[in-house]
């Protein structure tokens, strides 16, 4: 039977319909496949783009403490707040609230939020270094786009009284001046990695695996000793104000181990709350800052001098009329004091006496002393910045720079570099590394002068802080004189030098050993620019170093060893 027309126009409709149907389904079908099996990775790491992340947890800097375990650096939790200009959207009350948390004013904060309104910024910081309690209540806002980041904060204990040496880090929490600087790598550690889900907030909703565990920083003993760096910091201070001083530093040393028990500079600063305007006091002058020694290299002198068998203690040298001419230039005294024993030189700080002998001597000989005790050259103690001073090694010394050398001029140091050659002293000769860390045992050192010399410079050195020189003024070192304890030590004053050659402006330092019978520490005091009513190092500087001294005796209960 022959299908009329209609008939046949619905069954051509009917499987174009079904064939439609069917070419769709195996669209699907092979869309499916295409989307489960050819794309699957791809789709799976979109996926996962969108919600998983790998942050950073941030590693626990290691503790920086005294020799006995007092912290002088530790780090603390604090938070970064910041925000997503697309996702932050809070209300006025909100935006009120957010502001009295973080201490700005609201007109400001919402300036900031007026400027990144229609930028492409996705992430910025609002403010950072806040503390748990005040990140809670920001927290507890609920404000869309406002996010914490977990960091740490160092914290100093000491504040201005280890500011220069230990130092401080930046913002980041790596270590910018100090020890925190030079140690750095070590502090610092290793931060952690985890996977995390987060939901289109940006909020971690759950941690998938931990990609790295967090490795924190070691931690750091010093060789400081918390009570007599505070002696040596109270007493330097209250030097500079009483003799009215651009600035100072001191370092204690023990004798035998190297170790550094104290080192302070004025003027210091609050490392915890630091001011672009400070930058200048930053630096540690007692490593960095160089200067012409004067007096104090007179004790070099005359070991020298020692060493070559010409000289002894007992020595004669006539320093009459007080000035000795050399060349086309004059030495000069204070005083006449006629005929002197090498010990008188010394405690009565004779450039004419010192001149002479020197003269006497080979014209390297003063120079090799000076660079066998370490002028010239970096201690080594690993601090950033420190300067290795200046000797200039000559072919041929014309001889006054040969004499005015014999006095401390023509050469520059730091007084880190005095303070260990005056230990060669008090070691018997020998010359032991200096260290800012703690030492478990006495480092081996090295012979550079004899045991005779050292033995007879300490002689005269003790001489030099006797009251009575055996003329009619004062050993210049009286001033240091430490009831029930023998004290060996020298003055220095020099003149400071400017853009038109030496200046009105002096430096005055002194170096002094005790207790003599068995050393154990030397204090070493710089006091530059005093303009009080003295800058002589024997009333500015012999006075301070005595005060530390005494305190750092007792405070570390050494017996005396003298008889008044």
């Amino acid at each position: 039977m022959k299908q009329s027309p209609q008939a046949s126009y619905i069954a051509w409709r009917f499987y174009l319909l079904m064939g439609i149907m069917v070419l769709i389904i195996l669209g699907l079908i092979v869309r499916m496949l295409d989307l489960s099996v050819l794309k699957q990775h791809f789709l799976k790491s979109q996926g996962d783009a969108r919600v998983l992340r790998t942050i950073m947890t941030p590693a626990f800097r290691g503790m920086i403490t005294d020799r006995d375990g007092y912290p002088l650096a530790i780090s603390t939790s604090v938070f970064s707040i910041w925000m997503n200009p697309e996702e932050f959207s809070p209300t006025g009350t909100q935006i009120k609230s957010l502001s009295q948390a973080l201490a700005i004013k609201t007109s400001t904060m919402q300036s900031l939020l007026k400027r990144y309104e229609n930028s492409n910024h996705e992430f910025v910081y609002l403010k950072r270094d806040v503390s748990p309690d005040i990140a809670n209540k920001i927290k507890s806002l609920g404000i869309p786009g406002l996010y914490l980041q977990q960091s740490f904060k160092r914290y100093y204990p000491e504040v201005e009284v280890t500011a220069h040496v230990v130092g401080f880090t930046n913002v980041d929490d790596r270590g910018q001046e100090g020890l925190e600087l030079a140690y750095n790598d070590w502090l610092s550690g290793k931060p952690g990695k985890s996977l995390v889900i987060k939901d289109r907030m940006g909020r971690s909703i759950s941690t998938v695996r931990n990609l790295a565990e967090q490795q924190p920083g070691h931690d750091l003993t010093l060789s400081i000793n918390r009570r007599i760096q505070y002696i040596a910091y109270r007493e330097l201070m209250a030097g500079i104000k009483a003799n009215v001083a651009e600035s100072g530093s001191v370092i204690v040393v023990d004798v035998k181990t190297g170790e550094i028990l104290a080192m302070v500079n004025q003027p210091s600063f609050n490392p915890n709350m630091r001011t672009s305007k400070e930058t200048n006091a930053f630096r540690n002058r007692a490593i960095t800052d160089t200067f012409e020694p004067g007096s104090t290299i007179k004790a070099f002198s005359v070991a020298s001098a020692f060493a070559t068998g010409k000289y002894k203690p007992s020595t004669l040298i006539d320093t009459y009329p007080g000035w000795f001419r050399v060349g086309h230039n004059v030495v000069k005294d204070e005083h006449n004091a006629g005929e002197l024993t090498v010990t008188q030189i010394l405690q009565l700080s004779s450039n004419v006496g010192a001149t002479k002998m020197i003269l006497s001597l080979p014209e390297t000989a003063l120079w090799k002393m000076l660079h066998q005790v370490g002028f010239g050259e970096p201690t080594g103690i690993g601090f950033p910045g420190e300067r290795s001073g200046e000797l200039l090694r000559r072919d041929h010394w014309d001889p006054f720079a040969l004499a005015t050398l014999s006095f401390g001029y023509g050469m520059s140091a730091t007084l880190l570099q005095l303070t260990q050659a005056y230990m060669i002293f008090a070691n018997q000769g020998i010359k032991i590394p200096l260290s800012l860390l703690r030492v478990d045992k006495p480092p081996v050192g090295e012979r550079v002068i004899s045991e005779k010399v050292a033995n007879q410079m300490m002689e005269v050195l003790e001489a030099v802080v006797s009251k009575e020189s055996g003329k009619e003024e004062k050993s210049t070192g009286s001033k240091a004189q430490i009831t029930g304890y023998r004290v060996a030590g020298k003055t220095g004053t020099a003149k400071i030098v400017g853009s038109h050659g030496y200046e009105k402006r002096y430096v005055s330092s002194f170096v002094g050993i005790a207790p003599v019978s068995h050393p154990r520490f030397v204090v070493a005091v710089l006091i530059r620019d005093p303009r009080g009513k003295s800058y002589y190092a024997a009333t500015v500087s012999a006075p301070i170093f005595k005060k530390i001294m005494e305190s750092t005796l007792h405070a570390l209960n050494v017996p005396p060893d003298a008889s008044t």
